[in-house]
């Protein structure tokens, strides 16, 4: 019986060392090295993510993220994800990193390995441009119909200003409402506004006014995965190399970029 019992004992054991020995050895970079791409989950935001008039993904999260993809070996691959489910998209490894204007909040900290932070932001209103002086702070908007981004730092606010809100799909799709009549107001990405609203866009009527939260932006990896500090690296590289400020000038985000 003793016999029998140690025999299980060191079956048991062998197997569970086997187990740490294959979880210490995944790698994600690996993974994506093997499979030949980086899947990128974004969602349609200028100036980090969007389509040119050929329909191809590009921007300033867009590009660094296809240098990444190019320092690995690998093929980009961009998936547009309902911003709400990013966490378990990543888990299910349907997509390999978040890589679109990601607000570090604790929820996102707790739940990916993140990068360091590289561009600043803020939460900021949108209305109509007729309305901007009667919204102009913060103390002026509880009266408001808003449109926010579902599981996006402007819904956060939303939440935590105590703000009357409709949650949608997309920060794009809160300046339709605006423009609709639907929604007086939105909460969106300051980033977002300065390339999406106002003269020379498609929402020339459309400006923002009080800001309600500052914010930095991180690019979100598996948990305990390899890539973030791979792609940590590349970032530090990037800025004393003049890549990073190049691919920011080129879209206008300058002034938020941080030192790495």
């Amino acid at each position: 019986m003793k016999k029998l019992l140690t025999a299980v004992m060191c079956t048991a054991m062998t197997a569970a060392l086997a187990a740490c020995g294959s979880s210490k050895a995944e790698s994600d970079v690996d993974y994506i090295k093997k499979k030949g791409k980086l899947i990128v989950g974004i969602t349609d935001f200028a100036p980090m993510d969007y389509k040119d008039d050929s329909g191809a993904w590009i921007g300033f999260d867009a590009d660094l993220a296809k240098k990444t993809a190019e320092a690995l070996g690998v093929q980009a691959e961009f998936v547009e994800i309902d911003w709400d489910n990013k966490i378990l998209e990543l888990n299910n490894k349907s997509i390999d990193v978040v890589w679109n204007g990601m607000t570090l909040t604790d929820e996102v900290k707790l739940s990916m390995s993140c990068t360091n932070p590289y561009l600043n932001n803020a939460q900021v209103v949108v209305v109509k441009s007729d309305d901007a002086a009667k919204y102009a702070t913060e103390d002026s908007l509880s009266g408001l119909k808003f449109a926010v981004e579902a599981g996006s730092s402007g819904e956060a606010v939303a939440v935590d200003k105590g703000f009357n809100y409709t949650s949608l799909t997309s920060q794009s799709d809160t300046l339709m409402e605006i423009k609709a009549g639907t929604s007086d107001a939105s909460i969106i990405d300051l980033l977002m506004a300065g390339a999406m609203i106002g003269e020379g866009t498609s929402y020339p009527d459309l400006t923002h006014t009080a800001e309600l939260s500052k914010e930095e932006y991180g690019i979100g990896c598996r948990k305990n995965s390899d890539l973030a500090p791979y792609i940590n690296d590349l970032l530090k590289k990037w800025s004393t190399d003049g890549t990073l400020e190049a691919t920011a000038k080129q879209y206008g985000v300058q002034d938020a970029l941080i030192k790495q």
